[in-house]
């Protein structure tokens, strides 16, 4: 469905942008007036990361006249493998202000607000106010929903976009600009199962994929702006790297949805980490009293070397993961393994265990499990092997 744009022109171009931005003004369906509509506009990109990064260079190369970058992480080595918008001197410093300085070498007519902190229930409206467009590069379920459900309130538009590892989704959610027009509940009414959809830091990205969807993020918000082409909404776009396959399905808008919908239940922000959950609710109980941390497994390993103490610590973590680093003395066995029931078979009766993973999610729904199965004293190590290498042995590689 073709939408009206979103913006209303600016007064007039100078000569220096008429030159910056001649291969836009040829096109006769941006032209001039759609040039000076993305001049007068304001977008805020929600996160500088691996899709922050090619949607912010490619909103301030449009000539986006506001960006708005919320961001409150600092860059670390392993951000550089697809977060183009930081470089190597980077490391360290804040997101925010990296990616600032990036847009302003790619076009220094864009005036950047920096928002350097973590988007939350006490600041989302405060923050979105004023801007005309929200991009969503956000890389967790808790802060998508609150995303969702704070554009809604304030009538924003956004252009959302999801990577995992060779695969890619974006759509544009507008509910308030049309009647038939989904929001992110529509399609996702409910989060996933705590652990069942890894993160990138878990799970990993194609770094590459990142500019894809990235890009598609900000063409859809080019159409949006200016009032051009047929926007996403209400059409989820699927991106296949392996297979190189583009799909497209259409999103209905959900009368029953408990935001837009008829006979709407959430009339405000809410708990969001709670309505997503990092961890299930049998994972976090059989948690609560067998945690130890990174220091207390360090002893008990030197209790063990010494014949004092006696356990098995599994990690269960994928045999790729296994490779970037380990904590000595450990054995492998995948979480799925677990799940499936096959690693009950592989685990003594007669020796406590002591799970662990990459930051203490997954292990504890390992926990849950072994727990379940009768290994009463088992326990998992908070922090994973992310703790065990920041605080016992930063020698090795962290991801």
């Amino acid at each position: 469905m073709s939408l009206p744009p979103l913006v209303e022109p600016a007064a007039e171009l100078t000569v220096d942008e008429v030159r910056r931005y001649s291969r836009h003004l040829i096109i006769p369906d941006v032209g001039m007036s759609g040039q000076k509509r993305l001049k007068n506009a304001k977008v805020l990109v929600i996160g500088a990361g691996g899709l922050g990064s090619p949607a912010l260079l490619y909103l301030a190369a449009a000539g986006v006249g506001t960006l708005g970058i919320v961001e409150f992480d600092e860059v670390d080595e392993s951000n550089l493998q697809r977060q183009i918008i930081h470089g190597q001197s980077d490391v360290g410093r804040p997101k925010a202000i990296s990616a600032k300085e990036s847009v302003a070498e790619v076009n220094p007519l864009v005036n950047v607000i920096v928002h350097g902190e973590r988007l939350d229930n006490d600041n989302v409206f405060e923050v979105f106010k004023g801007y005309d467009l929200i991009v969503d590069g956000t890389d967790n379920f808790a802060t998508r929903y609150m995303v969702n459900d704070a554009a809604y309130f304030l009538g924003i538009p956004y252009v959302w976009g999801s990577i995992y590892r060779f695969d890619g989704q974006a759509s544009v959610f507008a509910p308030t600009l049309t009647d038939d027009a989904p929001c992110y509940r529509c399609l996702y009414p409910e989060p996933p199962p705590p652990g069942m959809v890894p993160s990138c830091a878990e799970g990993g990205v194609l770094g590459v994929l990142c500019a894809s969807i990235g890009s598609i993020q900000v063409n859809e918000a080019i159409k949006l702006l200016t009032g051009i082409g047929d926007p996403l909404v209400g059409k989820l776009m699927i991106y296949d790297a392996l297979e190189m396959e583009y799909r497209k399905l259409k999103v209905r808008k959900d009368p029953k949805c408990d935001l837009c919908g008829e006979q709407a239940t959430v009339t405000g922000l809410i708990d969001y980490e709670y309505f997503c959950g990092a961890v299930s609710e049998e994972a976090a109980d059989a948690a609560a009293d067998a945690t130890i941390s990174v220091t207390q497994l360090a002893s008990m390993l030197k209790e063990r070397e010494e014949g004092s103490r006696d356990f098995v610590l599994v990690d269960v973590r994928e045999p790729n993961e296994y490779e970037i680093n380990q904590i000595p003395g450990s054995v492998l066995i995948p979480k799925g393994e677990f799940l499936s029931g096959a690693a009950l078979e592989q685990l003594p009766s007669d020796k406590q265990l002591v799970l662990h993973c990459k930051s203490g999610v997954r292990s504890a729904e390992c926990l849950a499990i072994v727990k379940g199965a009768g290994y009463a004293d088992a326990v998992h190590v908070g922090g994973g092997v992310v703790a065990w290498v920041n605080q016992i042995d930063p020698s090795q590689p962290s991801y």
